[in-house]
């Protein structure tokens, strides 16, 4: 879908440690994000009547794209209604409007947003509890992707450059068992697979959807690869989330390694010298917390992944450290981390903006700024915090 806005001067980059607020630059940069928002509500329809009545969560995630302006952007957790009225109420009474700690009103002309799985009924008993469907997380757990309602937990991308709709794809109906090598739950007390194969058979493989959107952008035709897997926690030693979570990460590296993937809606991958982006809230850090660590490490180190140090932030690594010293030790730099989730799970890195070998970073950040910044006020609107990367076209080599 598409809905025309004026356009705005796009501003450029400082390092996210130097300063909490990108400086201006030119248009012969590609400003790239990802930001999980949290603008979700068990009931249907509950985040257009928050956005009506006036929502700080919201106003502070406005501010935040206001200061940084990228010219793409994912927003995942951003429940999905067909007529796009919160995507509406969000671009109107919140980024156009100029907001406390933000920068000028932003405008974007072009945006895309899809169905997704959460939350839609699935008429099989997924979770195993003897029951189809019922109420609260017994439903959700029995939806395709775990949701309340049909849409929770959506996605949304926001665009300066057009968005060619009639070619994207969308892998949201893709069976799990389809994918090679898929990694099908087991239950560790019998050694049996944790869903039947009548169920197995039908269960889908994106907990909300896969979309390869090609966006048409000064520096070409690039494909913004976009997602959000489940959380690799909230199961039983089945790990049926971890495994999950896992493949809907590898089915990037198949997608970006091109050739003939029959199994994939009978159609091939990412053909060869195709530039693309993928973004997203992947839920898995590369060296801790839960989840199967090669499934990331795999997709940062696919050949046709640019090598680049990972987005950093001050206030990333002040509460890494934090979570440090009240025992929460990581293995990985505090300063990578892009989110806080709470006193048991502490910073981790779950945020990613992966460009294709074919760009240059020319700087990249993650919106976190230190304590005692005043940008701090308004970096809370969501445990997640924004991760954006400046692009330019031009050679690279697998040590770039």
């Amino acid at each position: 879908m598409r809905t025309l806005f004026p356009i705005l001067p796009l501003l450029a980059m400082l390092s996210a440690c130097a300063s909490s607020t990108p400086a201006p630059g030119n248009d012969a940069t590609l400003r790239v994000a990802t930001y999980n928002v949290s603008l979700y509500d068990d009931e249907a329809g509950g985040v257009i009547a928050r956005l009506q009545a006036g929502d700080a969560g919201a106003r502070k995630v406005a501010a935040v794209l206001q200061q940084v302006r990228p010219d793409l952007v994912l927003i995942n957790e951003f429940d999905y209604d067909a007529d796009g009225r919160a995507a509406d109420l969000f671009q109107r009474a919140y980024l156009e409007q100029a907001q406390p700690g933000g920068g000028e009103p932003l405008h974007y002309p072009y945006r895309y947003l899809a169905p997704v799985n959460t939350g839609v009924p699935s008429g099989l008993d997924l979770d195993r509890d003897g029951t189809i469907g019922g109420e609260g997380r017994q439903r959700g757990n029995d939806a395709w992707g775990f949701g309340l309602h049909p849409g929770q937990y959506g996605m949304l991308v926001l665009s300066r450059h057009p968005i060619d709709a009639g070619n994207a794809r969308t892998f949201q109906l893709l069976r799990w068992s389809a994918m090679p090598d898929a990694r099908r739950p087991i239950d560790p007390a019998s050694g049996q697979p944790w869903h039947e194969d009548a169920v197995w058979t039908q269960l889908r493989l994106s907990s909300k959807s896969h979309w390869d959107l090609p966006v048409h952008t000064p520096q070409g035709t690039v494909h913004f690869l976009v997602s959000h897997p489940t959380p690799p926690v909230f199961d039983g030693p089945e790990d049926r989330n971890g495994a999950r979570n896992a493949d809907e990460i590898r089915l990037w590296q198949h997608y970006i390694s091109g050739g003939d993937l029959s199994w994939l809606c009978d159609d091939a991958g990412l053909p060869a010298g195709e530039r693309f982006v993928i973004a997203g809230d992947l839920n898995n850090d590369p060296v801790d917390g839960d989840g199967h660590h090669d499934a990331i490490l795999g997709l940062l180190g696919h050949p046709r992944v640019l090598r680049m140090d990972p987005p950093a932030s001050a206030g990333g690594a002040e509460k890494a450290r934090a979570c440090a010293a009240a025992g929460l030790l990581r293995r990985g730099a505090p300063e990578h981390v892009t989110g806080d989730f709470g006193p048991r799970s502490g910073a981790m890195r779950l945020d990613y903006v992966i460009p294709s070998t074919g760009f240059q970073v020319r700087g990249s950040g993650v919106f976190w700024p230190a304590s005692h910044e005043p940008a701090a006020a308004i970096a809370d609107g969501s445990d997640h915090h924004l991760v954006w990367v400046d692009l330019t076209v031009g050679r690279t080599t697998a040590g770039d």
